[in-house]
């Protein structure tokens, strides 16, 4: 086993990582987590909104924690640098990370306002990509329905285009998925870059036997990739269909809800807390996880191979995950439809099992993934 005694890293973490409920969060309270359980002193730097941030379940994980206030409103939004950047701009923390040697890991482009300045150029800085955040904020133009919306998400894509230049000053980059590594890869030819899937919740698969009654999709439905996600499920595939469908996550739109409430077969659960929906992910007999954003990787897709029975899913859902063989992948609604209703009636046997033990074990072992950090970072 590496020798972590002496090893400390600085993170700078995007958004409080707890409860772990969404995407990067996730990933970076299981990544903390896990370093910690290998001996490395984490030095967490945490951005906020909220007036007493203090969170003790973080503490166990932490040699110290400092958390700053994000710098939100107008005058933020309005700057040549992107909103997610500059609203995280802090110089207490450019001081905070001057008073040692330590490595910086900058989770997510959100944290690298500091990644170029000349007091850290001597410093080792980790770069951890969540998502290609231009692509990702273009999607979320294209998505928008609302003109003012629509015309900010266009202008951060355009900013965060040309602010990821800065990133040329990380010393080394993780991305998510093997795609976005490619494209670091690509981009920054001179740099090193490394497949690191996200970190998560669980260590071993706690699939269910037998079989379910239902279909689920879940997700926060307050971000439009969920919302447009699950409107395109129920019009275009269980509108179709007699299988009871559940959609389960947080804040639902009305209109959401007004469009499942005209069909029997269709079941909202409305902000489900950890049980409930750890539950619901057991118990359903197919998983429909498709997405129109093929960024990142889609922490709901790593929750359900860990958790649930069959998942059928789009191309884009799985695309640069290492995930694909564990999956069943339609390309259409038609497909959709055809391929719920045989798997309905599929038992999730001890075959489907064992393979997905040991593709998950491969790739998304916490353990593994945190050993492969240590040894990037720190060397051997």
């Amino acid at each position: 086993m590496t020798n972590t005694s002496n090893k400390h890293l600085h993170v700078i973490a995007f958004a409080t990582p707890y409860p772990p409920r969404y995407g990067g969060v996730i990933d970076v309270f299981y990544k903390i987590k896990a370093l910690h359980s290998q001996g490395i002193h984490i030095h967490l730097h945490t951005f906020t909104y909220d007036k007493h941030p203090e969170r003790e379940e973080l503490k166990p994980y932490c040699e110290n924690i400092i958390y700053y206030r994000r710098n939100t409103g107008w005058t933020a939004a309005l700057n040549k640098m992107p909103y997610i950047v500059k609203s995280r701009q802090n110089t207490t923390l450019l001081q905070n990370l001057l008073r040692d040697e330590h490595p910086v890991l900058f989770e997510g482009l959100h944290t690298t306002a500091y990644i170029d300045h000349p007091q850290l150029s001597h410093r080792l800085k980790i770069y951890r990509e969540s998502n290609i955040e231009h692509h990702y904020y273009y999607h979320l133009f294209k998505a928008a329905k609302n003109a003012g919306t629509k015309a900010y998400y266009l202008f951060e894509s355009i900013k965060l285009f040309f602010f990821q230049r800065k990133l040329k000053h990380a010393d080394k980059m993780l991305a998510v998925s093997k795609k976005d590594a490619d494209y670091l890869q690509a981009t920054f030819p001179d740099k090193s870059v490394l497949h690191l899937p996200s970190f998560h919740a669980s260590e071993q698969p706690n699939v269910a036997g037998g079989q379910g009654t239902y279909a689920l999709y879940h997700g926060n439905m307050s971000v439009s990739e969920n919302y447009v996600a699950a409107e395109y499920l129920i019009k275009k595939v269980f509108s179709h269909l007699s299988v009871p469908f559940i959609i389960a996550g947080f804040h639902p739109p009305e209109q959401l809800k007004k469009l499942a409430s005209q069909h029997n077969n269709i079941t909202i659960v409305e902000n489900p807390d950890n049980e409930a929906m750890f539950r619901l992910i057991r118990e359903a007999q197919v998983h429909v996880l498709v997405t129109f954003q093929d960024t990142g990787l889609k922490l709901k897709l790593l929750n359900t191979l860990f958790n649930g029975r069959h998942i059928l899913v789009n191309p884009k859902m799985v695309a640069g995950t290492m995930a694909e063989n564990l999956c069943v992948t339609a390309n259409d609604e038609f497909e959709l439809q055809h391929k719920v209703m045989q798997l309905m009636e599929a038992p999730f046997d001890e075959h489907n099992l064992s393979e997905r033990k040991r593709l998950l074990e491969k790739y998304y072992s916490n353990n593994n993934n945190a050993m492969t950090f240590i040894k990037t970072v720190f060397g051997k």
